[in-house]
């Protein structure tokens, strides 16, 4: 049966609409959404039941008006100074203020997360570093410090891994990159993926001490599969810079639901940690079979997601739309991406029994336009 889509919705936003808008509430159940980059594994079903259970008593109270309450139960499992810890509601509020209210000027190495343009596409702030196609969109950091030199810029925005790229850039090259620039007004690190990275001791949470210009965002829909509770953090050793974001974030910023599920994080960062690990072995196996499909250019990736170039004669957009109405299949189109043509698509693995139902159908397209 094919699926009936509201088509107009894709040229409504720079993000990706949600299913239940694409093809209704009626259909929902029947599209798998590659398009989510988010932990399937977690929230487990334990803690969905306790917080179901809860939410009749939750909804009817104010959340706390001491953000340092949510800080302490973050800080535990981050192991970082609570004092260092800012919580918003999602990342996305995080990042508008520390564009609009803590930099001059940014340079942003592009394609990426399109919030980071978004609210500056009508300024002049955003400097923008184009990556090579022909060297797989790779975020070279010497080139990018002596290009930020060259331009004079104060701030940079590094994604680690780079987001919709996929690349991972290792925790020594990082702190390079930092001992460089350390004369830089703010050196913006957003980790939001870097836990499927697969590697140990990734993060530069660390190091904030060390480095008072660095502040790291990241958004806890991604790497804990919550998008719906809106909660991100960001954390940095600048007292300047908390104290400015302190001042511009509305008390009960974050809600009930959302200063639960941070009381949960502790006693369940074991099953945590395992959704981790599943992740990194279901995005193995994901790249192992994509790589054997003709047709598509797939990157490497240090993610849970994976971009592809489509080669066998379709757009992205064309892809998107037969795999959304023929199949149930959502992925994104990444066309709008500013740095990327119209031929590339991400995808984020959804566990491998439901990948393998994309790498099939991703198979019969190739095939029925390469024959």
């Amino acid at each position: 049966m094919k699926i009936k889509i509201n088509r107009h919705l894709f040229e409504e936003t720079s993000h990706s609409p949600a299913v239940i808008d694409i093809v209704g509430e009626n259909m929902v159940g029947e599209v798998i959404d590659f398009c989510f980059i988010a932990n399937p594994y977690y929230p487990t079903e334990d803690m969905m039941r306790e917080m179901v259970a809860k939410i009749p008593s939750i909804i009817k109270s104010y959340p706390s008006s001491n953000p340092r309450l949510a800080q302490l139960s973050l800080a535990k499992v981050l192991h970082v100074n609570p004092d260092h810890l800012i919580i918003g509601n999602g990342a996305t509020e995080l990042i508008t203020l520390i564009q609009h209210e803590l930099i001059d000027d940014i340079a942003i190495p592009v394609p990426t997360f399109s919030e980071y343009l978004e609210k500056l596409k009508q300024t002049d702030n955003a400097k923008l570093y184009e990556l090579s196609k022909d060297e797989n969109y790779q975020l070279r950091l010497s080139d990018f410090a002596s290009w930020i030199d060259g331009h004079q810029i104060t701030s940079a925005l590094i994604i680690n891994p780079g987001n919709p790229t996929g690349q991972f850039i290792p925790a020594t090259d990082m702190l390079s990159f930092l001992k460089r620039m350390t004369h830089l007004k703010m050196i913006l690190v957003d980790e939001s993926f870097l836990d499927f990275s697969g590697i140990e001791n990734a993060s530069l949470m660390s190091y904030l001490e060390d480095f008072p210009n660095l502040m790291i965002v990241r958004s806890m829909s991604k790497h804990c599969g919550v998008p719906g509770l809106r909660l991100g953090y960001c954390c940095s050793s600048n007292p300047n810079f908390l104290v400015r974001i302190r001042q511009l974030l509305p008390v009960w910023n974050i809600n009930t639901i959302a200063e639960l599920f941070l009381t949960m994080l502790e006693k369940t960062d074991r099953e945590y940690r395992i959704s981790v690990k599943k992740i990194v072995q279901d995005m193995s196996l994901l790249y192992l079979n994509l790589v054997k499909i003709p047709g598509f250019k797939v990157y490497p990736t240090g993610s849970n997601f994976i971009m592809l170039k489509v080669t066998c004669g379709l757009t992205a957009q064309e892809i998107q739309i037969k795999l959304l109405e023929d199949y149930g299949l959502y992925v994104r189109d990444c066309s709008n991406k500013v740095g990327l043509d119209q031929y590339h698509i991400r995808l984020a693995s959804q566990g491998s029994e439901k990948d393998m139902i994309l790498i099939n159908a991703l198979e019969e397209l190739a095939k029925e336009k390469l024959d």
